[in-house]
């Protein structure tokens, strides 16, 4: 293990137990170096690691600080992940899974200017369905702007960050030009539409449920067989019954 690593470890063992918080600034270099037994070279590429994770935050002439440790910034580098090509589904999969639990989370905590962001996000998908000619990207915006306002109205920062890194701008490009194109873009407005009336009911039960079928069929739809690459077997011969 390169002693740079050992930088990584030890600087995040050191946010962990306490030693280090939010918003402090690091011991000096050379302090520092000497109590994880590295050099300063080694100490210096293990901060460049850790300010490329969200972590610290090197300030020219004022020293390296520790972030705000916001799950937000932390979990980013999930954005790559959610864009890569995913023909197995897992990552939607997983989309599912955890927005299906948002969608619950935020019928119990959304607040009137939550309602009225969703509904806003809603609307701009009409005014884009209508538009000549659909623009996949706009559609792609309204839809991140619809997701985002559930997850943050779930209460749970954590979970909003998640639903952030999985819903990737990139992906729901894709999946916006493939809707218009199979002509299914209007029946996903519509299933927004019955969560976002869960929501104002502040039903949970109900907005797991639409949220999970909504995403369940984006899931069947884009990653299970086509028609064309379902295996035909031979036909069957029912006979005459004689």
């Amino acid at each position: 293990m390169a002693r740079s690593d050992d930088v990584v470890d030890g600087i995040k063992q050191m946010i962990l137990d306490g030693a280090l918080g939010a918003g402090d600034r690091l011991p000096a270099e050379k302090e520092l170096a000497a109590s994880l037994g590295v050099s300063r070279g080694s100490l210096r590429e293990g901060v460049r690691a850790l300010s490329t994770l969200g972590i610290l935050d090197s300030r020219h002439g004022d020293g390296t600080y520790v972030t705000n440790l916001d799950p937000g910034t932390l979990l980013a580098p999930m954005l790559f992940v959610a864009d890569l090509p995913d023909e197995s589904g897992a990552a939607h999969a997983v989309r599912r899974l955890i927005e299906t639990e948002a969608a619950g989370l935020a019928a119990l905590h959304i607040g009137d200017e939550d309602l009225a962001c969703a509904r806003a996000a809603l609307d701009e998908t009409a005014r884009a369905l209508t538009s000549d000619p659909v623009d996949p990207e706009r559609l792609a915006a309204a839809d991140l702007a619809f997701h985002s306002t559930i997850a943050r109205a779930s209460g749970n920062a954590v979970l909003t960050a998640l639903v952030a890194g999985l819903a990737g701008r990139s992906t729901q490009l894709r999946l916006w030009r493939e809707l218009t194109r199979d002509g299914a873009a209007d029946r996903t407005f519509v299933e927004h539409e019955e969560i976002l009336a869960a929501l104002a009911a502040r039903d949970p039960d109900r907005a797991r449920l639409r949220m999970g079928m909504h995403l369940l069929r984006l899931e069947d739809a884009f990653t299970g067989p086509r028609p064309t690459d379902v295996p035909v077997g031979p036909p069957v011969d029912l006979g005459t019954g004689i």
